[in-house]
Formats: C-alpha cells, sequence, structure tokens
C-alpha cells in the first residue's frame, strides 16, 4: 500500500475513533444502567418510558440518529436554554453529535444486556442486604454490581465492538475519524483501494485489541473458573 505521506491522516483518524468509541461507551454504559434499573422497577411510568426508548432507538437507524442529533440538536438546546432566559447560540458539533447517537444507540441495547444480567441474580440477595441495614444505594454498589459485570460482560464486549465500527457514520457530519481521513486520502491521491485497504486493517486491529481485552475482563471477573478449566486441563 502506498499512502503517499498521507499515512498520518489514517493514525489522527484512529485516534479520533478511539475517543470517539470510549466516549460513547462511557455515557452508553450510564444510559443503560438506569434504563436497566427502570425496566425492572416498580414505577409503572419508569417501565413505560424505559420500554419506549429502547424500542425507539432499536428501531431506527443509527445514520438517522447521528444526522439527526447534528443537524437538530442545536435547536433542541436553544429550545431548553430559552426557559432558562437563555438567548444565544448553541452549536453542537460533529464531535458531540456522534458520541450522544452513539452512546444513545448503545445504551439500549446495553439496557437488555443489562437487564437479563439483573435477573440473573438471585432476589434474596437484596433482602439479605437490606435485612444487615444496607441501604438499596449501597446495596446495588456493594453487592449487585460486581456480579452484574460478570453476567454482563460478555454480551457489552459485543456490543462496544459494533459501537467501533458504527463510529464511522460520523463521517456524513464532518468528524475527521477513520473513515473521513481514509476518504481524503482517497480523494488527493486517486487510490482508493489503498486507503480503504489501510482503513480496513485498522479497524480489524482496533476490534482485535477489543476482543482480548474483553477477554482478559472476563478473565478477571472469574478467576475460579479459569483456574479449575486450567487445572483440568480443559478450556474455560
Amino acid at each position: 500500500m502506498d499512502l503517499q505521506g498521507f499515512g498520518h491522516l489514517l493514525l489522527s483518524g484512529a485516534w479520533m475513533t478511539i475517543q470517539l468509541a470510549l466516549a460513547s461507551l462511557v455515557i452508553g454504559l450510564i444510559i443503560g444502567l438506569i434504563g436497566a434499573s427502570a425496566k425492572l422497577s416498580n414505577n409503572r411510568v419508569a417501565r413505560g418510558l424505559a420500554t419506549t426508548y429502547t424500542t425507539v432507538v432499536r428501531g431506527v437507524p443509527e445514520l438517522l440518529l447521528v444526522l439527526t442529533l447534528y443537524f437538530g440538536g442545536s435547536q433542541i438546546l436553544m429550545w431548553i436554554a430559552g426557559y432558562f432566559g437563555y438567548d444565544e447560540y448553541i452549536e453542537v458539533g460533529p464531535f458531540a453529535a456522534g458520541v450522544a447517537a452513539l452512546a444513545i444507540a448503545f445504551g439500549a441495547y446495553a439496557t437488555e444486556v443489562f437487564r437479563m444480567a439483573m435477573l440473573e441474580i438471585p432476589k434474596g440477595q437484596w433482602e439479605s442486604a437490606q435485612a444487615i441495614g444496607m441501604t438499596r444505594f449501597q446495596t446495588f454498589f456493594r453487592i449487585i454490581m460486581p456480579q452484574l459485570w460478570r453476567y454482563s460482560l460478555p454480551g457489552l464486549g459485543n456490543l462496544f465492538q459494533v459501537l467501533l465500527k458504527d463510529t464511522a457514520l460520523v463521517s456524513v457530519v464532518g468528524l475527521n475519524e477513520l473513515m473521513r481521513q481514509a476518504a481524503v486520502g482517497a480523494a488527493n491521491t486517486k487510490q482508493p483501494f489503498d486507503f480503504y485497504l489501510a482503513a480496513a486493517v485498522l479497524y480489524l486491529g482496533l476490534t482485535l485489541i477489543a476482543t482480548f481485552v474483553t477477554a482478559y475482563l472476563e478473565r478477571l471477573s472469574k478467576p475460579e473458573q479459569y483456574k479449575q478449566a486450567k487445572l483440568s486441563g480443559g478450556k474455560a
């Protein structure tokens, strides 16, 4: 592959892709936890809102979310700010719109992953923690959360790989991530095959790294399972 001096563009685009994916992951995990808690709550309104959110977002293409938040985000923020007396123009940049759209999409799927993981944890653990005087907040973070990660890590790992590739959608609103930088290099050199092949290699490398990190985190969350498999000579 002859990138004709444009290789640094791909590297800078890959770094932007990583930042975009990690920022969306953090916000999406928070949204997923809130959504799963709402779906399993006794509050009918919370359950209805969470169900509506997951149903709508999972039924809408991520590209449409990116375009909607990029072109309509400023109007929404200005409308909200108007109630507080702020009348200046608020601009939503491509990075912010991309993070918001990807986080919302990731959160909708993460909600279901967390919900299923929460259902795997016996309800008696909540009751036992409350019996010894722990609040629901303490019970969730000290008792439930460590177990929740163990059950949800495989599903979240798969979702993150999808998220990593979906970052390419943000190129349509002008963010200089990997896909857009590959397009810039291809347009300037008239060699699209080389640049898109290089971008594919970088995406594959990032996906493999994410796979190894997920596998490592799974080993940390289930040390006894992997230790037993090692002693028996089998696979975890």
